[in-house]
């Protein structure tokens, strides 16, 4: 189990290594390739050579490519100063990089606006997890009924809508056509538990609707499967309840698929909901994506990237590793 945890650790840490390296070279690499000049660009409009000379200089623009890459990797786990003499500026670490658009450190940044994004990730993961594989099983159990055929429509439903209508639909009829809210905005949770929860709860639900849908689909495609299979008909042969040959026997077919596409799904999540937290105004990591990329602020996109391939890749390891705990014979491959 010791190798098999060290193997995928390895395979983990190549992964955001990679990542980086791909980032880089297309957030300030291929720009240079192409003539741009970045210390001009972070410049704007009043731009005066000196000011080119002196960006250029604090942001390590001048360096060689790889120098620059180097500095921003190893950056991440020592920190780095920007520039020198009186106009230093010190990173610490983790370094995710000097917004020269903002004059902010990017790591900052992204942690204080973090527990929002955590915290629609949560909220949508425990909606889409409940009704997703509840709506899969009592499909399952009721095959060709009325209830089979109306959870198949509404996950079709789930799955064919975009994230972006189906965010603007219910901002719609939650603020303005009902008015079950004035204004729907993040509350931090130590700062009020309930409003916390009362404004999430939509977008939860966009994310979780859309999420759902597959996991209904899934849970009732295995359920099926499983409850023809021999133990499950010998389980009932016995008379044991059908609660018990479902939940004991039946349900343990959906683990695996369930945890690959829970863990990619979550991962994914807390890389930011760049569409759900632009549409409501959410101030995330997926918010902070979009401006960045509308006023062209290179370290944040990269942060947020950086950012979201560490939660996508960990995620992806604890599926593996919970693969090993479930399943002997995947420590093996």
């Amino acid at each position: 189990m010791f190798a098999y945890i060290v193997r995928r650790l390895f395979q983990a840490a190549l992964v955001i290594i990679v990542v980086s390296i791909i980032t880089f070279i297309i957030s300030y690499v291929m720009p240079q390739w192409f003539g741009e000049n970045l210390a001009a660009t972070y410049a704007g409009k009043s731009q005066t050579p000196a000011t080119i000379a002196a960006i250029g200089e604090k942001l390590g623009f001048n360096k060689p490519l790889v120098v620059q890459y180097w500095d921003y990797f190893t950056g991440i786990f020592t920190g780095r100063t920007f520039g020198n003499g009186s106009v230093a500026l010190s990173c610490p670490a983790p370094c995710f990089g000097y917004s020269y658009i903002t004059n902010q450190l990017v790591w900052p940044k992204l942690i204080a606006d973090f527990p929002v994004t955590l915290s629609l990730a949560i909220g949508a993961a425990v909606l889409w997890l409940f009704f997703g594989v509840l709506g899969g099983v009592l499909a399952a159990l009721n095959k060709g009924r009325f209830t089979d055929r109306s959870i198949i429509v509404v996950a079709l439903a789930g799955i064919s809508m975009p994230v972006n209508f189906t965010a603007l639909v219910v901002a719609l009829l939650v603020q303005y056509q009902f008015h079950f809210m004035d204004q729907i905005q993040y509350v931090p949770f130590t700062q009020d538990p309930w409003n916390w929860a009362l404004n999430i709860f939509w977008p939860c639900a966009v994310l979780a609707f859309i999420s759902a849908a597959a996991y209904t689909r899934i849970t009732r495609s295995t359920m099926l499967d499983t409850l023809n299979e021999d133990y499950v008909r010998t389980a009932r042969s016995k008379g044991l309840p059908e609660w018990n040959v479902v939940g004991k026997h039946a349900m343990r077919a959906i683990y695996t698929p369930i945890i690959t596409m829970f863990g990619l799904d979550f991962g994914y999540l807390l890389g930011g909901a760049v569409v759900t937290e632009k549409i409501f105004g959410f101030h995330g990591i997926g918010f902070d994506a979009v401006d960045a990329i509308g006023r062209s602020d290179i370290p944040v996109v990269m942060g947020v990237t950086l950012m979201a391939s560490f939660f996508i890749v960990a995620a992806n390891l604890i599926v593996d590793l919970l693969y090993g705990v479930l399943d002997p014979r995947v420590r093996l491959g």
